[in-house]
């Protein structure tokens, strides 16, 4: 007697992984601000019935911006100034076939290290170096390179360009790679988020953040002190219920700091923050407060990622960049020099009048 022998089905074949490449270093903002694609990289790859396999290089120290987001497999940190380090990096991540290299910095370095990595393939999205050794863009990121350092029409017309453009760094950068607009996106632990509230609790009346400086680099993004008094003294005397405000900075604004904590003290009640906190801690009081009064910042980049209200006021960039998905209000200023990324840029018509009105607008 003869059986027929039938052959088992085939298994389902998995499809291959869409597998992206990240690079963006700094600054620690930009860095935090460019998640906002992430969510639409993930969709693209769900419509193609591939899960998102996404890599993001960085500068170190950059890492806990990224940790834990959801659409991110993996961070690389490198030291930029290590060239043997920056070697083995591209050598390992050449090795992967990436479907999509985004190459959204454009030091010589970082432009020779995604070239590296794509090896030939055509799978870079941004900038890159050419065989002559000269940094150059691909067409589709026009939009947001035009307006750099590295912009084909040069420095005079990339200012201009700058000055002239009217979309958000999300929107600009959802158009280039091709998703719906979306949000950027910070995680934070259980554990950092209630060391934050604990160090709030007790605090009464609305909590205002103040983070009005700019580091060492960008004096003219700063409020000058004697109007970060004269607002918070404008905004207590305004609100029905007295607020707490939260002093807010960096360790390179410790002296600025300690000059605006005493000159708060006598005026209203005021919580120190202070100038020593890591990147999540810091991140955390911001989560904490209800709103941000902020210079165009990391903490303002971190508000938005936290979905923290937000007033941000703007002289020497430009405001038409930042996108606060409804929940903020920005101040820009009227000078001549708006946008001009001067680093004395004309902060005059950035009032304390102008700045308490949008405070009173998002407390409502």
């Amino acid at each position: 007697m003869c059986t027929e022998m039938t052959s088992a089905p085939p298994l389902p074949s998995t499809p291959p992984a869409f597998r992206v490449l990240v690079l963006k270093t700094a600054a620690l903002g930009d860095v935090l601000r460019t998640t906002s694609i992430l969510p639409g990289l993930a969709a693209r790859g769900e419509a193609e019935g591939r899960k998102l396999d996404l890599t993001w290089l960085t500068a170190e120290g950059a890492e806990p911006l990224l940790a834990g987001h959801p659409n991110i497999n993996s961070v690389v940190g490198i030291a930029l100034e290590d060239k043997q380090a920056v070697e083995r990096v591209g050598e390992a991540l050449s090795k992967v076939a990436w479907d999509q290299i985004l190459s959204f910095d454009d030091e010589a370095l970082l432009c020779e290290l995604a070239t590296t990595i794509d090896g030939g393939r055509g799978a870079i999205s941004g900038a890159y170096l050419t065989r002559e050794g000269l940094r150059a863009y691909t067409a589709d990121v026009a939009p947001w390179f035009d307006m750099g350092l590295i912009s084909i029409h040069g420095k005079e017309r990339a200012d201009e360009l700058k000055t002239l453009n009217t979309r958000s760094h999300p929107e600009l950068f959802a158009s280039m790679v091709g998703v719906e607009l979306g949000e950027p996106r910070l995680e934070l632990s259980e554990e950092v988020l209630t060391r934050a509230q604990e160090r709030l609790a007790g605090l009464t009346g609305p909590l205002i953040g103040l983070n009005t400086g700019a580091g060492g680099r960008w004096t003219s993004k700063s409020l000058p002190e004697d109007r970060v008094l004269g607002l918070a003294k404008h905004v207590d005397d305004a609100l029905e219920v007295r607020p707490t405000f939260v002093l807010l900075g960096g360790p390179e604004e410790r002296e600025r700091h300690a000059r605006l904590l005493m000159g708060l003290r006598a005026e209203v009640q005021v919580f120190d923050g202070t100038t020593e906190n890591s990147l999540l801690e810091f991140a955390a009081l911001i989560a904490g407060i209800d709103l941000l009064v902020t210079s165009d910042s990391l903490a303002m980049h971190m508000a938005i990622a936290r979905k923290t209200p937000v007033v941000a006021f703007f002289a020497p960039t430009s405001a038409a960049e930042i996108e606060l998905f409804g929940r903020g209000e920005k101040v820009q200023s009227t000078a001549a020099d708006y946008c001009s990324y001067k680093r004395d840029a004309d902060r005059s018509s950035l009032t304390v009048e102008r700045l308490g009105a949008a405070v009173r607008q998002c407390l409502r």
